[in-house]
């Protein structure tokens, strides 16, 4: 089952995922510290940037930030429409705008923002083999938990494809569909009884061959992908670092609005 599209690998694949987690989660923990809206504007405009070396068509990218953009809008306009503040622009029964609930709403939707694109770039240019493989060399990562999750994320497509086949062969048989109460104890029957007993046999299988491979143990092992650093690393360890420090300096000499401290 083809769980990916084709898309053009960039230098960002190629970034040692270890390395991507804790600069994104410095970076996350600095999006929640930041109150300052110029500021985060330009950390949301640089965070957007780094979407283009994703290696995925505009049109894509489009698609998969679309419940992020929702986002945006949802929490811009719900602190806009409903926040306090003491310049007020427009008021309509319920609705409050004011010039502080105004810049407010838009700070945290450049904040949602921010953590989406980094979220999202993370997503699009991580493999979870070279997560896992590097998490185990650089993150000392136990290998028994390690493969246990490629072994569950390679059990996905596979239960998957049980479900179209099982249900394609009840379609076959003529199975309707009755009353609701009668009809989801069919579909319980049907389906997670199958599936259940098929996933508890498959996992039985792969746990006493990982148990005969010594993956429950701390032995040294090698590994067949090789994990490391190189300019890239130092590169994109750069361009976070000159993010925040050019949307610092920007936000502090050329301000967009005279809001240093949206709470």
């Amino acid at each position: 089952m083809q769980l990916t599209f084709p898309h053009r690998e960039t230098w960002l694949h190629r970034v040692n995922p270890t390395l991507k987690i804790v600069l994104f989660s410095l970076w996350f923990a600095a999006v929640i510290l930041i109150h300052d809206f110029s500021v985060m504007m330009n950390v949301a405009i640089g965070s957007v940037l780094l979407l283009p070396w994703s290696g995925h068509p505009w049109r894509r990218l489009l698609l998969y930030a679309s419940p992020f953009l929702l986002v945006f809008v949802s929490t811009s306009t719900g602190m806009m429409f409903f926040g306090k503040g003491e310049t007020e622009w427009f008021r309509w029964g319920l609705v409050n705008i004011t010039e502080e609930s105004f810049f407010r709403g838009l700070h945290l939707g450049f904040r949602a923002l921010s953590m989406a694109a980094v979220g999202l770039l993370f997503g699009l240019t991580t493999r979870p083999v070279s997560l896992f493989y590097s998490l185990m060399q650089q993150g000392r990562l136990s290998p028994k938990y390690a493969y246990s999750f490629l072994a569950a994320m390679r059990l996905v497509p596979i239960l998957v494809e049980e479900f179209q086949t099982l249900r394609h062969a009840l379609k076959v048989r003529g199975m309707r569909k009755r009353s609701q109460i009668v009809n989801f104890y069919q579909l319980l029957y049907r389906y997670a009884i199958p599936l259940l007993a098929q996933s508890i046999r498959r996992a039985h299988r792969i746990a006493v061959a990982m148990e005969a491979k010594r993956f429950a143990g701390e032995a040294k092992r090698t590994y067949y992908y090789i994990i490391g650093f190189s300019y890239r690393d130092i590169v994109f360890a750069g361009y976070a670092v000159g993010v925040f420090w050019v949307a610092l300096t920007v936000g502090s000499e050329w301000p967009y609005a005279d809001f240093t401290d949206v709470r």
